[in-house]
């Protein structure tokens, strides 16, 4: 009965999705810097979201058995999960390449830096959040995984070739190619 009170939320090691601890979360990281993270209801709105969204798509961690978005609530991990920001366009090529749209952009730790999952996890969540865009106020949710993660350059640059076939289509592209090196990702 014990993992049947976990999933159900009542399990005293993790928090509740209206709940927002900064002590529970990862740092928001490079990725977000310069961008207006989100914080207290408006980081526990979106990921009450998340929640719903990874339900429905399936973005599962299968070390935990849980919904990713859950990682976030799990006291023993308060260095993993997903943090937000809202993207400022800084320079006038990003203005002129999002248009009005409104971004969001993810950081994804995982808890640890060798995590298999991390590349499968991440384009998960791209898709989740993508594909089901007319259920949030963002045009785009941008994905990276944490600097952190030991092959975090390879991955980054695999979710920005799926970024990319997003931003040229407006569809999230079914699959991506794996490059050796797909090349730097942009900031």
């Amino acid at each position: 009965m014990g993992f049947l009170s976990g999933v159900r939320g009542t399990d005293s090691g993790f928090d509740d999705y209206d709940t927002f601890d900064p002590a529970h979360l990862p740092a928001p990281g490079p990725f977000l810097e310069g961008h207006e993270v989100l914080t207290g209801r408006a980081h526990a709105a979106f990921h009450r979201l998340t929640r719903t969204l990874f339900e429905e798509r399936g973005v599962y961690d299968a070390t935990f058995g849980y919904n990713l978005a859950r990682l976030n609530l799990d006291r023993r991990h308060p260095d993993a999960g997903f943090r937000y920001a809202v993207e400022r366009d800084a320079t006038a090529e990003a203005r002129s390449d999002a248009g009005d749209r409104r971004v969001l952009r993810a950081s994804f730790v995982p808890t640890t830096a060798f995590c298999p999952q991390s590349d499968a996890l991440t384009r998960g969540a791209f898709r989740a959040w993508n594909d089901l865009a007319d259920r949030h106020e963002y045009d785009l949710v941008r994905v990276r995984v944490g600097e952190t993660h030991d092959q975090s350059p390879a991955i980054n640059g695999r979710l920005a070739q799926i970024e990319r076939g997003y931003r040229e289509t407006g569809s999230v592209p079914a699959a991506v190619e794996t490059a050796e090196d797909p090349g730097q990702e942009p900031s």
